[in-house]
């Protein structure tokens, strides 16, 4: 049965688009069929992370408004025959995604594919294209989600935010509406553990604490991600063996009910302050 995932939070900037794009990869290398879907109406980035922007003749709201089949608009990864993106449109009608047009449209993808994974715009967002209003882009990315990927940055004002997000999933979506609890995870980006050891960025039994959720995994601060993203390709496909692609590779296996342990990044000290340390002992 296709599972329908939300990958979501309150601040912009954390990873969403890169997390969707190491997911649904990471999914998809395991034979599954997963599609990512764009929902960030007016910015449209997931297509540039997948490196398939020029390929990108109909979109999304192409789809909901009648102009074109979902099957014209659905692009298939060059790379793994089994991931395929449903593009977002740079338009900024603010009507163009009705919530009965989105239902009709993932209730097509569920009979399709076993992962739906909806790259959710940010619930707040400063500084928005006069399209769709960021709270009602994210309500409409996860009104029909079974799962949860909650995306924080262990800071505190990241985290905040992504306790309302953890309110709107209780109370915004089918499920909550027919009083079923929806599986949510958070998965923690861009931890740096030296950082946390001085104190400059929460660690991550605060963000657990604070949040109250399962961890989906640890996603290490790596310049590999951002060289990735650059080149159009995702992490776990252009350096497989780096920290944050094994840990995307895992988060996908515990998504699919694998229990694995997660493994906090460790301190890295340098060559100089290990010389020091072993002087001050």
């Amino acid at each position: 049965m296709a599972k329908v995932v939300v990958v979501t939070s309150g601040k912009g900037g954390v990873g969403k688009t890169t997390t969707t794009a190491g997911l649904g990869t990471a999914l998809a290398q395991t034979g599954q069929n997963v599609v990512v879907v764009d929902f960030d109406v007016g910015l449209r980035n997931l297509d540039l992370v997948l490196g398939a922007e020029r390929r990108v003749v109909f979109d999304f709201i192409n789809v909901v408004q009648g102009v074109a089949k979902l099957q014209q608009a659905l692009i298939r990864d060059k790379r793994i025959e089994t991931l395929h993106l449903l593009p977002a449109s740079q338009t900024r009608d603010k009507d163009a995604l009705t919530d009965e047009g989105v239902a009709r449209v993932i209730g097509e993808l569920r009979s399709r594919f076993d992962w739906i994974l909806c790259d959710s715009p940010a619930e707040q967002r400063a500084r928005h294209p006069p399209g769709i209003p960021a709270e009602r882009g994210a309500q409409l990315a996860m009104r029909h989600a079974d799962v949860a990927v909650i995306v924080t940055n262990p800071e505190v004002s990241s985290v905040r935010d992504s306790d309302r997000i953890i309110g709107l999933l209780d109370a915004k979506t089918e499920k909550a509406e027919r009083g079923e609890k929806m599986d949510k995870h958070i998965l923690i980006t861009r931890f740096d553990p030296n950082r946390a050891a001085r104190g400059e960025m929460l660690n991550i039994s605060d963000v657990l604490e604070i949040l109250s959720l399962p961890l989906l995994g640890i996603i290490p601060e790596s310049e590999d991600v951002l060289r990735a993203s650059n080149i159009g390709t995702p992490v776990v496909l252009n350096n497989p063996a780096s920290a944050a692609a094994r840990a995307y590779l895992e988060a996908a296996r515990r998504l699919m009910g694998e229990e694995l342990n997660v493994t906090v990044p460790s301190e890295k000290r340098g060559l100089l302050n290990k010389l020091f340390g072993r002087r001050a002992a």
